[in-house]
């Protein structure tokens, strides 16, 4: 019962900061839906598979950078700092995406995949980098 009682000291820690970490995502879904000239969500619920691409992999690229900064920050206000920055890189990254595709906001919600996985495979890498910077 002892060992028991020991692995769960941490529990309150761990629920803050998955809590935080939840909201975080929370705050991200809704900056990035807003900013978005395109409706994801919407478009996601009718079918269109190239905002389901998009919307993934941004959700992913900006989760990578939050768990890293899970994993490193030394306390709750230095995770909430660390995954402050990565929404507004990740935000960054979808602007910057859009400059050699014109138009691709009205191309995913027609449907266009190769737009949609362009968008969402240049927000995963954008959040694979932005973790890794987060790590030294």
């Amino acid at each position: 019962m002892e060992a028991i009682g020991a692995s769960l000291i941490g529990l309150p820690w761990f629920l803050a900061y998955f809590a935080t970490a939840v909201a975080m995502t929370l705050v991200y879904v809704v900056i990035y839906t807003w900013v978005t000239p395109h409706s994801e969500i919407k478009l996601i619920r009718e079918g269109n598979q190239a905002a389901a691409l998009a919307f993934v992999g941004s959700l992913v690229g900006f989760c990578l950078p939050l768990a890293s900064a899970v994993a490193h920050s030394v306390a709750l206000v230095d995770c909430v700092i660390w995954g402050v920055i990565a929404v507004v890189i990740q935000v960054a990254i979808f602007f910057v995406v859009r400059l050699p595709i014109p138009g691709i906001s009205e191309r995913i919600e027609k449907g266009d995949n190769a737009s949609g996985l362009w968008l969402g495979a240049t927000s995963l890498a954008g959040g694979l980098l932005n973790a890794a910077a987060m790590t030294t």
